[in-house]
């Protein structure tokens, strides 16, 4: 027994003294944080990849309410509209668990800003061992655009008898070819032959200035209505100097609409004004002091364009730039004139445009786009070289440096001003006009 006893004792003593024991405790005690640390990674990579999910779905709800499509909401509607699109898709996670969704949308006059903010949390897996039960996420989104900018285009169409000249040179030479008078204007005069010059450019197949005057405006409805953002974004309205002599003064073809097909159809009404007989008034027709007083009274009060109810207001006014004018307070050349029926005397003033009448719009904020069809020289009339041509030449004839010309860029609103010769598309200087017009207030940061 003492030997047994003995022989227990040495073991105990021998294993009390061995040491090799001590690393299978200290690796149980330290596998712990590391099994946690190893665990955490793996909780925290797959938190990282439903956050990177949930950033994706929130830059999509702030830009879903910034398109083209989604100004027409309201900020409200569209706060609504961006919380209901993220949660829609978030409830597509195969984990985690969305906490709270904001959503922020400002229109200013310079565009729309949206800002998304959303909370979530993801449930852990080996970490819930050191009891980290969820990780924390959270993420922010922010998206702008241009506001569409709602315009009302007011179409202010001189159709007076010098808009009756032929378009192109080839259609002078054919007009000045087949009138005893040499002469290129095809005045729409409604006593009989031989003075209806007008009738007489139509058989002959001549384009006048006005008929592309015409087709231009329409083509431009097409363009803006093809143009627009969104629904109603642009009205128009069309108005001329009258359609005969006798009523002459602003006269509007077309209310302003944003039926711009409609206003396209009531355009093709815009022509040549008529002349009862030859030297009616002593050919005073073409009064841009009274025109330009008139539209002033026509046009409401311009707003910032940010929504319909408060539109900018634009007057797209083509013209050749001289006035011919009874009785007014001329700037330039006026003449005694006389009726050949009424027997009526008339101060007749010819004159470039006088840019007050001008200003006044200009003032109230009314932007002004001018389309100065070129007054052409006609050498062989005596009525120009008498009258017009000293204040229409430059060097060498029309040109930028003559005061028609310098008078009716002053009229336009700076970067505004479109002058084409006959060789020139009326159409696309319009449609030029308009572009700049409608995209120079969308700035987007």
């Amino acid at each position: 027994m003492s030997r047994m006893l003995a022989q227990l004792f040495h073991r105990l003593r021998a294993f009390a003294a061995d040491r090799r024991g001590n690393m299978t405790i200290l690796f149980a005690l330290t596998s712990v944080p590391v099994v946690v640390s190893v665990g955490a990674a793996v909780d925290y990579s797959l938190a990282n990849r439903t956050k990177a999910t949930l950033d994706a779905y929130a830059d999509a709800a702030a830009l879903s309410v910034v398109n083209t499509k989604a100004m027409a909401m309201t900020e409200t509607q569209a706060q609504q509209s961006a919380i209901t699109f993220f949660k829609t898709q978030a409830a597509t996670l195969k984990r985690g668990t969305i906490g709270t969704v904001t959503a922020t949308v400002t229109d200013t006059t310079s565009g729309r800003a949206a800002i998304v903010n959303y909370t979530a949390s993801v449930d852990t897996t080996l970490a819930n061992v050191a009891g980290i039960a969820k990780i924390d996420i959270g993420g922010k989104a922010t998206a702008n655009s241009a506001l569409p900018v709602y315009m009302d285009f007011y179409m202010l169409l001189d159709n007076t008898p010098s808009m009756g000249v032929a378009a192109t040179p080839a259609d002078m030479t054919r007009m000045v070819n087949n009138t005893p008078d040499k002469c290129a204007f095809a005045c729409h005069q409604m006593d009989t032959a031989p003075n209806d010059y007008y009738g007489l450019a139509k058989s002959l197949g001549v384009t006048m200035r006005i008929d592309v005057v015409r087709s231009a405006t329409q083509q431009l409805m097409d363009t803006a209505n093809t143009s627009q953002v969104v629904p109603n974004q642009f009205r128009a309205a069309v108005y001329t100097f009258g359609a005969a002599a006798e009523t002459m003064g602003l006269t509007k073809v077309s209310s302003l609409s944003s039926n711009l097909m409609a206003v396209k159809t009531q355009a093709n009404a815009v022509d040549l004004m008529t002349i009862p007989y030859q030297n009616y008034q002593s050919d005073t027709q073409t009064n841009f002091d009274k025109i330009f007083t008139s539209m002033n009274l026509e046009i409401g009060t311009p707003g910032d364009g940010s929504k319909s109810s408060s539109p900018q207001k634009f007057v797209f006014f083509v013209s050749d730039g001289v006035q011919d004018a009874a009785n007014v307070a001329c700037i330039k050349t006026t003449v005694q004139g006389q009726d050949p029926v009424t027997g009526i005397r008339y101060t007749r003033c010819m004159s470039p445009l006088n840019t007050k009448f001008c200003d006044t719009l200009k003032n109230r904020g009314i932007k002004i786009a001018v389309l100065y069809t070129t007054y052409l020289a006609l050498p062989a009339n005596g009525w120009y070289t008498t009258w017009i041509d000293p204040f229409n030449k430059g060097p060498y004839g029309p040109s930028p440096n003559s005061e028609v010309a310098k008078n009716m860029q002053s009229c336009a609103t700076p970067g505004y001003y479109f002058e084409v010769s006959p060789t020139d598309g009326i159409a696309e200087a319009m449609n030029a006009l308009f572009q700049k017009a409608s995209q120079s207030a969308r700035i987007s940061k």
